[in-house]
């Protein structure tokens, strides 16, 4: 692994700014403390709140967010609160102290269909991951053991991992009924055993492929406005539906001159036969009547 780091992230909200740590902080889980009392459970929470200007600190897979008072600028105090958060991680004192009466949730998985009849959707009652991690190989798991492990059964053939869930693309040369069980089963051990899902090294590789409005990556990335629109209309509007269906769709890039934008089709999307369809009838008309620009094309990539 390389060196550990904290990169600074402004966001649309201009009181808060991500902290954003090329390891994991947290096993995706998300907990938001609005003083020092809540952040008992939290002792780099608690300390952040010794700063005056700190009115809400959130803490998630791999950043910290800190909401501000007014009193000060960001640009006069970020570089001071990146360097303390690094330090106190750096020491290894816990970020998260589990509380001793929480009692451990069971795990479930329950599986969905998709429009993609190669995809199953593998649902589970506890969050995996903040980002959106692809792998069409056991080649590209080398930091992702949880999808190393799927890649041993010989009918997997590609592995999507988002928020709650995996999606799972076979080989036609089984059937979902003859595997489904053994997956759930699988990936239910898996998770009761507290194994890891990703390991440090996937934030800092190339392994995932990040997209412009993407939060795998702390890279700071410049946008158009145009862009930013597109980006926004596509998170507001088209991922919740398609996430429900086990997929996703990234922005790639547009193209000015041709007024085209180009998507990343991932998980069950990706070869999905109705992709087409939906991409013509429903991202590229939705991107032309809230851009009111009826010469927009939309071109799609399978990741």
């Amino acid at each position: 692994m390389e060196d550990f780091n904290i990169d600074i992230q402004p966001t649309k909200n201009e009181n808060i700014v991500k902290f954003i740590a090329n390891s994991f902080i947290t096993k995706a889980e998300s907990f938001e403390f609005k003083n020092i009392d809540e952040a008992k459970n939290s002792p780099l929470a608690q300390q952040l709140f010794y700063l005056p200007f700190v009115k809400t600190v959130f803490i998630s897979q791999n950043f910290i967010a800190i909401e501000k008072y007014n009193i000060v600028a960001w640009q006069d105090v970020q570089e001071e609160v990146a360097a303390s958060i690094k330090e106190y991680i750096d020491s290894g004192k816990p970020i998260i102290i589990s509380s001793e009466n929480s009692k451990k949730i069971p795990v479930t998985i329950y599986a969905e269909s998709t429009p993609n009849p190669s995809v199953l959707k593998f649902v589970a009652n506890k969050p995996l991951t903040e980002g959106t991690f692809e792998f069409k190989n056991i080649d590209d798991t080398k930091f992702a053991p949880i999808a190393n492990s799927l890649f041993h059964f010989p009918f997997v053939k590609e592995v999507f991992i988002h928020s709650n869930y995996i999606s799972i693309t076979k080989f036609d040369i089984v059937s979902w009924e003859e595997i489904t069980l053994e997956l759930r089963e699988f990936l239910k051990k898996y998770l009761e055993e507290d194994k890891p899902i990703f390991t440090d090294e996937i934030l800092q590789k190339n392994t995932v492929k990040n997209h412009a409005g993407e939060t795998n990556s702390s890279k700071e990335v410049t946008l158009t406005e145009m862009e930013k629109e597109i980006i926004s209309i596509l998170n507001e509007y088209v991922q919740p539906a398609v996430a429900g269906d086990g997929g996703h769709i990234a922005f790639q890039s547009y193209n000015e001159a041709s007024k085209t934008v180009k998507v990343v089709l991932q998980g069950a999307c990706s070869g999905c036969p109705s992709s087409t369809f939906t991409l013509k009838n429903g991202i590229e008309t939705m991107l032309k009547e809230m851009l009111h620009d009826q010469t927009l094309k939309v071109e799609a990539i399978n990741g």
